[in-house]
């Protein structure tokens, strides 16, 4: 094949993509239950971090954290009472409730008991681990030789499928329904799998975003490491300070986040809300070579990851008006700033808005890509650039590098119209999503 023939034949296939959108939002965040709290609270810079009594007692370093608070009465608009039953997940109790909450905000309705399941709809949810508290719940059990005490949902709860499995079963499901888990990187990547899924055609709808459990055995390993920081235990508010000079780990966090990503002749027969279109995006991995290793980035693949996004996306660097950020308030941050930069090739005045929801609610681990793109889309459907609060100390490599002013410490007020989201994970992986307002 001649290359103009080759280049005739990629625009066809390009041109023969379906259009995909984003029709329905859910969140559980430490800063808001639900789309309405949530962005009041991003909009006010509204802190969820905390200090938590019980990490003090387990002699840990960093004793504050940040995870969604769901009362026992909210858990029931999503789980029956026997459903309830002996149930400790707080990873898939966070996915079930964002999920659904982006369901019935798309305006689709689940699929009853009695029906066949809904063969255009899937669900790609992602999770790092799932059921930790369960698992301990079982090991006690399993020590004491009470194996039939565990019960029949115990499996249902520790599998790390088990959020896809709950939400495709609430709501009938019938495309792919499936989990991914690629650390940080997770939520981000997730949305760009359902794009694909659209895109190609092989589904009309898909439920995806990720979720993470959250307490001590799932943060205790970070503590170990060092990376959580230590220096704000009596002032939990400020712990979380990416961008800033006096970052000194990040704040361990949960939750989950949740999009409905749907063809455009889908949601356009259906009649429902856009909140923006997904243009395409990338997903890579540095080999941890270069620099790259299990818990740093490999600079040159995360240039690539940006670059190839907007390639597949066909949105030029000068079209990005604002980044939603990995930035987790570590060393690396002055990192990721140079890395967008080089990337889009800009610096200065000429940057793009930048922040990171970290500051206001912790590292959310695995959920952390899937509750940050929920914010970006927020800001890019209501026009406005959430505060990065914590950070009236900006870094000297971060300031001698971009204008200030492209890091607002108040929310400000703009008309968005192309924005990114990118995710760095541990294992040297990256993700990165490009949205349009339409």
């Amino acid at each position: 094949m001649q290359g103009n023939d080759f280049r005739n034949a990629q625009k066809i296939v390009k041109d023969l993509k379906n259009r995909v959108v984003i029709t329905g939002l859910g969140i559980v965040s430490p800063n808001g239950v639900g789309v309405p709290k949530f962005l009041n609270s991003i909009k006010n810079g509204v802190s969820g971090v905390r200090f938590f009594p019980e990490l003090q007692k387990l002699n840990f370093s960093c004793q504050i954290g940040a995870k969604p608070k769901v009362s026992e009465v909210e858990k029931t608009n999503y789980f029956t009472n026997l459903e309830l039953k002996n149930f400790n997940s707080n990873g898939i109790l966070y996915g079930v409730m964002a999920g659904l909450d982006a369901l019935e905000d798309a305006g689709i309705q689940k699929k009853e008991i009695s029906e066949l399941p809904d063969w255009d709809l899937g669900v790609i949810f992602g999770t790092g681990t799932s059921g930790v508290e369960k698992f301990r719940e079982a090991i006690y059990k399993l020590d004491a030789g009470k194996v039939r005490r565990l019960g029949s949902t115990t499996v249902g709860q520790t599998m790390a499928s088990g959020i896809s499995a709950y939400l495709g079963g609430k709501i009938g499901a019938g495309n792919r329904v499936t989990t991914n888990s690629s650390a940080c990187a997770t939520g981000t990547e997730a949305i760009f799998m359902a794009y694909e899924q659209i895109a190609s055609g092989t589904a009309r709808k898909i439920l995806c975003g990720s979720c993470s459990d959250d307490g001590p055995y799932v943060w205790g390993g970070f503590d170990a490491m060092k990376v959580t920081t230590f220096k704000h235990n009596d002032q939990p508010e400020s712990g979380s300070r990416p961008l800033s000079a006096t970052a000194s780990g990040f704040v361990p966090g949960s939750g989950a986040g949740a999009l409905m990503l749907e063809s455009m002749e889908s949601a356009s027969e259906r009649g429902a809300t856009i909140y923006a279109e997904v243009l395409g995006g990338h997903v890579n991995s540095g080999g941890q070579r270069l620099g790259g290793s299990m818990t740093a980035p490999n600079s040159v693949a995360v240039q690539r990851c940006i670059k190839k996004a907007l390639s597949h996306s066909e949105v030029k660097p000068q079209e990005i008006d604002y980044i939603n950020g990995h930035l987790t308030a570590t060393i690396k941050d002055p990192v990721e700033i140079e890395n967008w930069c080089v990337a889009l090739g800009r610096d200065g005045s000429n940057f793009p808005y930048v922040n990171s929801l970290k500051s206001m609610v912790g590292h959310g681990l695995a959920a952390s890509g899937s509750m940050e793109a929920v914010s970006a889309v927020l800001q890019l459907h209501h026009g406005f650039v959430f505060p990065n609060i914590n950070c009236d100390d900006l870094h000297p490599e971060i300031s001698n590098r971009i204008d200030p002013r492209c890091i607002p410490l108040e929310k400000i007020d703009v008309d968005l119209r192309t924005i990114v989201k990118a995710s760095f994970g541990f294992g040297d992986v990256n993700a990165c999503v490009i949205f349009r307002k339409i």
